[in-house]
């Protein structure tokens, strides 16, 4: 009889139970339906899941995809692999560092060569005897294939914001301008200062410095760009408050070639170069030696900047890679998910309701199961690169998106979670280290009109208590 007794105890656990009650009162009091709310929860190396709701309806995942395209760039591409970045001459280069021709630099898809990095490139370049370059800097950007025509800020009208910026083959700082505006009471005016500063860049300053506090939104700045005009320029207005102290603002202004070369061109006369030629497009020679090859940070470090911080930009770098190294060069985005599919498909995963558009989860298109979103957690876990993937998650209470959430709890530090948001969409996926030592894998997606409000992401915490206290 006691026999019987413990294993009927243990039945909850055998069979997949519904949600929490905790978690069903949050979603009942603000309206929220239950069809609407996907969770899925499953202990490292048992044989069926904790907890099922809803857990095989397509849903949109958000950013939360980004797990999908890390992992298997992981397993495909090698935690070690690395990016180049080359540049030839074509031309001689002098004795005395003068190149009587141009420099072409191609790209083959960083995701992070940021100014630091760029600078570290340029240095070497001086570091091997070049100085002046007399001819042009010609671009290589032909290892991505991207239409020519494709509408940046197509996802929300947004053409301008830096999480819109499409993949380029030599994408450089994310195509990001840092503006800094600092008031000046003692001038009577505000300063702009843009970080980098791109050499084909106008930057137009009619703001206003008033007396007072900082009114409006983005305090009071109005941003305006004109990619049309030679050279571009990005003009900014309004009124701006005496007591607003500093305030940063990114846009990404100039296209990818474009930003490049104003770039490039800055920090290499800053560092005591000379340019003296325009910017063009162009392909490097057939079978020549590059000049340099200069490597990226590993992809291990890569993703760890990926998914603690939801970069859409550089995944979608990632994911047009896949493509370019299964099939071969150039990488689109047909090729990204016929490799993703592949790789899938060695691994035993089957899922026929995946519809990825970007791999990032910028987009209205995508769709997974919060089942199958779970078999890909559990699938790393059991990989051999699980420590890569797991620490490229954001810790709970500590830092990434997860920095503020579950401080000054048990639970800091007990969670590596990746989070997901957009208008009607809240999502969490990721790993829950509970008080029992056992580890869980955990699912939960929210599609809702309300879904990107405050009390999904109540629902997803208090499920996330619950499997902490298991």
């Amino acid at each position: 009889m006691k026999r019987w007794l413990w294993l009927l105890g243990w039945l909850p656990a055998l069979a997949a139970a519904g949600l929490p009650a905790r978690v069903e009162r949050v979603l009942s009091a603000h309206d929220l339906p239950l069809s609407s709310y996907s969770a899925w929860v499953q202990a490292a190396g048992a044989e069926r899941p904790l907890l099922a709701v809803n857990a095989d309806e397509p849903r949109n995942p958000a950013s939360t995809i980004k797990l999908l395209t890390t992992f298997l760039a992981l397993e495909e591409l090698g935690p070690d692999y690395r990016w180049r970045t080359e540049a030839y001459l074509l031309g001689e280069l002098s004795a005395d560092g003068v190149l009587d021709g141009d420099l072409l630099v191609k790209g083959y898809g960083d995701p992070y060569l940021v100014t630091e990095r760029l600078w570290l490139f340029l240095r070497k370049l001086r570091q091997r005897g070049l100085r002046d370059i007399r001819g042009d800097l010609v671009i290589d950007n032909s290892y991505f294939a991207v239409p020519a025509d494709a509408p940046r800020g197509r996802f929300d009208g947004q053409p301008y914001r830096v999480y819109n910026v499409p993949p380029d083959a030599l994408l450089i700082n994310f195509n990001a301008i840092s503006f800094l505006f600092l008031p000046d009471p003692a001038a009577g005016r505000v300063r702009v200062i843009a970080d980098p500063a791109p050499a084909n860049l106008e930057i137009l300053n009619q703001l206003q410095l008033v007396d007072g506090r900082c009114r409006g939104f983005q305090h009071g700045i109005r941003f305006a760009a004109n990619r049309d005009q030679q050279p571009p320029r990005v003009a900014f207005s309004g009124r701006y408050g005496s007591e607003c102290g500093e305030f940063r603002l990114s846009r990404a202004v100039l296209t990818a070639p474009e930003y490049a070369y104003g770039v490039i061109r800055r920090l290499w006369e800053e560092s005591g170069g000379r340019l003296r030629g325009g910017l063009r497009r162009g392909l490097a020679p057939a079978g020549a030696e590059p000049f340099l090859a200069f490597p990226s940070l590993p992809l291990a470090e890569i993703i760890r900047r990926v998914n603690k911080w939801s970069n859409n930009v550089m995944t979608r770098q990632i994911f047009l890679t896949m493509g370019a190294e299964r099939f071969g060069p150039p990488g689109d985005l047909d090729k990204a998910r016929a490799a993703v599919a592949e790789a899938l498909a060695a691994r035993g995963l089957d899922f026929p309701e995946l519809r990825l558009d970007n791999g990032a989860g910028l987009s209205r298109d995508t769709r997974i199961s919060a089942r199958n979103l779970g078999r890909l957690l559990l699938a790393a876990e059991r990989s051999p690169f699980r420590a890569e993937f797991e620490s490229s998650l954001a810790l709970a209470g500590l830092d990434g998106t997860m920095r503020r959430r579950f401080r000054d709890e048990d639970a800091t530090g007990q969670m590596h979670l990746k989070t997901g948001r957009l208008n009607g969409v809240f999502a969490m996926a990721g790993y829950v280290h509970a008080r029992s030592g056992r580890d869980y894998a955990v699912v939960a997606i929210q599609n809702h009109p309300l879904a990107h409000r405050g009390p999904a992401e109540e629902a997803h915490s208090e499920l996330l208590r619950w499997v902490f206290e298991q």
